[in-house]
């Protein structure tokens, strides 16, 4: 009984370990849909309060140099942390057409499947033109440890 108790606990562990480390890195998706939402936080003294974006409720309080350090996001991506457990995370997103990439801090939900980028954070990466032309990049991303 102790041997099987013994290993149930090993078993969780290693589960537990494997769950947090997709999070702070390795979850990914392909030929996601990225949008722009005019967040302009440079305009507003990178402000989440007056942005009103989702994840005001738990980051706005944090320094301004964390708010600052990446550009903005919404997410709804196919892959990764919904709601709560998806603020203040980063992500490695590359324009699959140029290659052109930037590291974004999630600060939003949005609901079109993918990525609602501040508009900054898109005209870095649509390097073409072919973005805006649309209304839309199609964009690779990757989860990134960005805890400081």
């Amino acid at each position: 009984m102790k041997k099987s108790l013994r290993l149930w606990g090993v078993v969780w562990w290693c589960a537990w370990f494997l769950r947090a480390t997709m999070l702070v890195g390795g979850e990914s998706a392909k030929n996601v849909r990225a949008t722009y939402h005019l967040y302009n936080p440079q305009q507003i003294g990178w402000s989440l309060n007056t942005a009103s974006v989702y994840c005001a409720t738990w980051d706005a309080n944090r320094p301004l140099a964390w708010r600052q350090k990446y550009g903005w996001t919404a997410f709804c991506g196919p892959v990764g942390p919904r709601g709560r457990d998806s603020c203040g995370k980063c992500l490695r997103v590359t324009n699959t057409g140029t290659g052109a990439a930037a590291t974004v801090r999630i600060v939003d939900q949005c609901a079109n499947g993918g990525l609602d980028l501040d508009v900054n954070v898109f005209r870095q990466l649509d390097t073409d033109g072919l973005g805006y032309q649309r209304g839309h990049l199609t964009v690779n991303y990757n989860f990134l440890d960005c805890a400081h």
